[in-house]
């Protein structure tokens, strides 16, 4: 197949990560193998989209353009790549294409938007940017709409994990701040002070009051694996929300401008042993 210009384009916009890279798992071989197909083909696009976004020198308009050619390709149109992929993938099973749709509304509010004033509207970017994810791999696996609720805490403390995680990072590179500029200010910080090599005593106060409001969304999705009938996405929820719990734990103890966060694979892999094991005991897979 002859490469198209929207391949190319997106090609030149790509970070190069990919999904061995993420703090959490995804489409892990504990699924059932013919809903990973699905859930990778939701993760490619909203990675190439996410890609466009971010990027630190491409011109705005330019990111928006990249955007809408997505969502074109979403509904079958356009020829970009990713998306027409996911176009098919939702349309040979009949998932809803509002969750990447809902994403690519996010995306576009990361090019033109670089501050939140307050934890709500932190909250409403994570229902575009985090809650769709989880609601997606929800749907493909034929779960309860019920589930919602918990699956939208849990995501949402992912999103806030990661963006606390590379606040420093994310300040530098591309001068996006999901910090709160309302919690900032109450402790006396400022937002020039993610530039630092160490966070400042005020920063790091605001940094643990915006964990500790983590931790209270993972109370909320700690029964979520619960819930769950397909019992391996069930074990796959319960180690994502234990890597949650362990990784904002760290952030009420640690600098993220100056220490690591994130798990190494050891790590990591002993906490989803745990996790897996305490979720799979409650019966056996389906």
């Amino acid at each position: 197949m002859m490469a198209t210009a929207s391949d190319q384009q997106t090609a030149d916009l790509a970070s190069g990560k990919d999904h061995t890279g993420e703090n959490f798992p995804v489409a892990s071989a504990i699924l059932k193998r013919e809903h990973r197909a699905p859930i990778m083909a939701f993760y490619r696009f909203a990675r190439a989209a996410d890609d466009i976004a971010d990027h630190p020198t491409a011109p705005a308009p330019d990111k928006l353009a990249r955007l809408h050619a997505m969502r074109l390709g979403v509904t079958g149109r356009g020829d970009e790549p990713q998306a027409l992929t996911l176009h098919r993938v939702m349309a040979e099973r009949g998932l809803d294409a509002r969750h990447a749709n809902d994403l690519l509304d996010a995306f576009e509010h990361d090019v033109t938007v670089r501050r939140y004033a307050d934890w709500d509207s932190l909250i409403a970017y994570c229902r575009l940017s985090a809650m769709p994810v989880g609601r997606y791999v929800l749907d493909v696996h034929g779960e309860d709409r019920a589930t919602w609720a918990a699956s939208d805490a849990l995501c949402a403390a992912l999103q806030i994990i990661n963006h606390l995680q590379d606040c420093g990072k994310d300040y530098r590179a591309i001068d996006r701040v999901y910090i709160p500029t309302e919690m900032l200010a109450a402790h006396g910080a400022r937002v020039e002070d993610l530039g630092a090599e160490a966070a400042s005593p005020a920063l790091r106060a605001t940094i643990v009051t915006l964990a500790e409001r983590t931790r209270g969304l993972l109370a909320t999705s700690a029964g979520f694996s619960a819930m769950i009938r397909d019992r391996r996405l069930a074990a796959e929820v319960a180690i994502i929300q234990k890597l949650a719990e362990s990784l904002t734990e760290r952030l009420l103890t640690r600098d993220p401008l100056s220490e690591r966060v994130h798990h190494g694979k050891l790590e990591a892999a002993w906490l989803a042993a745990g996790a897996a094991l305490g979720s799979l005991v409650r019966g056996r897979p389906r």
